[in-house]
This record gives C-alpha cells, sequence and structure tokens, in this order.
C-alpha cells in the first residue's frame, strides 16, 4: 500500500538529515537520536493505520488491488481412512526368569555354579551344610530297624493267637510313625541341595560359601533367555481398544532395532494402585540379543474409521468460538474465505479427523491459510485455476 512508502520515505529521509547534520560526535548524542527517530517513526506508523481503518470504514474498496490479495490453494474434503495410533513403554520380560531362594537354613558349603555358566535341569547348584538333618536320619534308621522287628515279631503273636490286639497295633503305629518321620527328614535333607528346575544360564550369584543361608534367601538366579515376551500397562482409558492377534510395531531404542509382533494377551484386571492394565507382546525369535527387562517401546492401534473427514492438522486454527479451519467461496470470478467451525476429533501422523461441522461439498485452504482474516478477498494459485 502507499501508506508504506510514504512511512519509508520518511525513515530515510529522517535518517539522512540525522547523518548529514553538524551535531556533535559524541556516541551518546547519536544514540539518543535515534531513540527520537524511532518515537517519532511509531507515532506516524500508528496514526496511519488509524487514518487507513476510517477511510477503510467510509470506503470498502480503498487499498485494495490486484497486489495485495492473498495468493491461496484449496482442497476438496472427501472422506478416508484415518487411524491413530499410541506409543507404550513396555519391557522385555522372561517366563523363565528365577531368583531361586534357599528352603531351609544351613551354612552355604559349596557353590557348584558359576555365573554366566550354562546348566541342565536339575543339575546341582549350591550345597548347604545339612549334618544335623543326617545326624537325625540315621538316628531314626536306627529306630526304624528295631521297630520293624518288634512289628514282625508282633505280627506272628498275634497271628498265633498269642498278646493282645493294642501291643500289635502299638508296635504297627511305630513303624508307620517312624516311616513318615523319615520322609519328612528326607525332603528336609533334599532342599539343602538346590538344583536347576530347568535348562538355562546362570545370570547372578548374590552369596558366597560359608555364608549362613536362612529360608527365602535369595541364592542364584536362572534365566532361559529363549522364552522371552514383552510386558507393558497400559492407562485403563485405553480399555477395549486392544485385543490378542493387534498387529504391534515395535522398537529397540537401545539397539535402534525394530520388528513386527502382535498381542498375545490383555489382561482383565485393573491395577487398583496405578489404574493401568497390562498386556503381552509376541518376542519372535530375533537376529540380535535382547535381555529381561530391556525397554522397548511398542506402537498399537487404538483407533481406525474407513469413512472419516481429515484434514492437514496445521490447517487448523481456533478463536473464540471454537477451532476451524478457512474454507473457499466462489463467486463468479472471485474468491472469499470464510471460516469454518469444526470439532476436532483425534490426530495422528500430522492429520486431524473432523467430527462435525462439515458437510463434505466444502473446500478448505491448505496454503495461505496463515495471512487470511474472516470473509477477506483470495486469489488461487495459477496451478488451481486450471484445474476449475
Amino acid at each position: 500500500m502507499k501508506s508504506i512508502n510514504y512511512i519509508t520515505i520518511l525513515i530515510i529521509t529522517l535518517l539522512v538529515a540525522a547523518c548529514g547534520g553538524k551535531g556533535g560526535s559524541d556516541l551518546d548524542k547519536k544514540k539518543a537520536q535515534l531513540e527520537s527517530l524511532r518515537t517519532e517513526s511509531n507515532k506516524l506508523k500508528a496514526e496511519i493505520r488509524a487514518l487507513e481503518a476510517e477511510i477503510v470504514a467510509i470506503d470498502p474498496s480503498f487499498g485494495k488491488n490486484e497486489n495485495n490479495i492473498i495468493l491461496v490453494s484449496a482442497s476438496p474434503i472427501q472422506k478416508s481412512a484415518f487411524e491413530h495410533k499410541v506409543e507404550i513403554r513396555g519391557a522385555v520380560q522372561s517366563r523363565k526368569n528365577v531368583m531361586m531362594s534357599a528352603e531351609t537354613m544351613g551354612k552355604i558349603e559349596q557353590i557348584m555354579v558359576k555365573e554366566g555358566q550354562n546348566v541342565r535341569k536339575g543339575q546341582v547348584l549350591i550345597v548347604l551344610n545339612a549334618d544335623v538333618i543326617k545326624n537325625n536320619i540315621q538316628e531314626v534308621e536306627t529306630q526304624l530297624e528295631l521297630a520293624e522287628i518288634v512289628f514282625q515279631r508282633q505280627s506272628n503273636l498275634w497271628e498265633k493267637n498269642i498278646g493282645t490286639e493294642i501291643q500289635y497295633l502299638e508296635a504297627k503305629n511305630t513303624v508307620e510313625s517312624l516311616q513318615r518321620r523319615l520322609r519328612t527328614l528326607a525332603a528336609q535333607r533334599d532342599q539343602a541341595t538346590l538344583r536347576a528346575p530347568f535348562d538355562g544360564s546362570i545370570d547372578q550369584i548374590p552369596v558366597n560359601e560359608g555364608e549362613m543361608a536362612t529360608a527365602g534367601m535369595p541364592l542364584v538366579r536362572i534365566v532361559q533367555p529363549d522364552d522371552m515376551y514383552i510386558q507393558a500397562d497400559v492407562s485403563e482409558a485405553f480399555i477395549g481398544k486392544f485385543e490378542a492377534n493387534d498387529e504391534v510395531e515395535v522398537y529397540f531404542p537401545s539397539l535402534d532395532k525394530e520388528l513386527t509382533s502382535r498381542v498375545l494377551s490383555v489382561s482383565q484386571v485393573i491395577n487398583n494402585q496405578n489404574r493401568t492394565f497390562s498386556i503381552e507382546v509376541e518376542l519372535p525369535k530375533l537376529e540380535f540379543t535382547v535381555k529381561p527387562n530391556q525397554v522397548v517401546v511398542m506402537t498399537l492401534q487404538d483407533y481406525y474409521t474407513e469413512q472419516a473427514y481429515v484434514v492437514p492438522t496445521n490447517i487448523i486454527q481456533s478463536d473464540d468460538k471454537g477451532t476451524f479451519v478457512y474454507k473457499l467461496i466462489e463467486a463468479g470470478d472471485s474468491y472469499t474465505a470464510n471460516k469454518l467451525h469444526v470439532r476436532t476429533g483425534l490426530s495422528y501422523n500430522s492429520k486431524t479427523e473432523l467430527v462435525s461441522g462439515i458437510e463434505g461439498t466444502e473446500r478448505v485452504i491448505d496454503q495461505g491459510f496463515r495471512e487470511l482474516t474472516d470473509g477477506v478477498e483470495v486469489k488461487l494459485s495459477t496451478a488451481q485455476l486450471g484445474l476449475n
């Protein structure tokens, strides 16, 4: 507009006058002079804008010409498929990742394996001192030998109707009682020997030989790396969004590796501590190494529709009435941009679903929209004019 040219000429004139004056060369004086010029320039600009607004109110055609009409491009809104995905952080888990604990009290006599060693099911891992139990077993075995002899003789007498029935029953009960006690002691003796519950690898041994072990004390961790999966806790806000066999994109940040997998199961119970439910995702055979508790990022689809009005997210704006986009209005050879207030749904991958406010016949402005105001005259780009 001409008013802008007037301002530019005025500023240049004032600066030239300031530079050509015979004033002193003192730096502070020059700064003060420059500040004065800037203040005067801003004042002139404000007066020019106010004057232009008054003229436009009287003559709406004032200042309009081919050069200041905003150039835009527009696209028709059409229904298309739309999906929304969420990222969920999870971790690698092993179904055979066990920290084995002592079942009885005793001093650790022997540690038969080392960390990193592969072991077979049933292999001895740690042996605790069980001398007391062994001595008890020997004592009970001796008592049992005598009780069996007494019972055998009492049985023979009873068959010959010699003696009383109570004597026979007491001898029989003594044998059976000692046999049960012997089995109990044998089980306690076996608890002093820790054996591998499955084939795997020794991951951790947090104890040393000579230490005293108590019941429940962790002794050795054994891991089977071939039976792993991914587990994640998901907010209850996503209840009903996922189900078994849903496709999952899995990313390992520490390895910069990714793969596609599927959901194995979805928990039906909400954790009342953190208001989440868990999902398990299959971890297929991999060409790279992963370990239990390794962090993964999973991407799952939580929404999909085949018929949705979708627009680029960046063209959606907001005002005091809500969110809106600009639609193109054609009137003969001229075009205007009008606000179209809409209600938006989910956004994903730089696209947003419009759930209401759309009829489907509109053309939405997708280029040049940032310079628009409601009802302003616009011009279509040359390429789009050729398509009309």
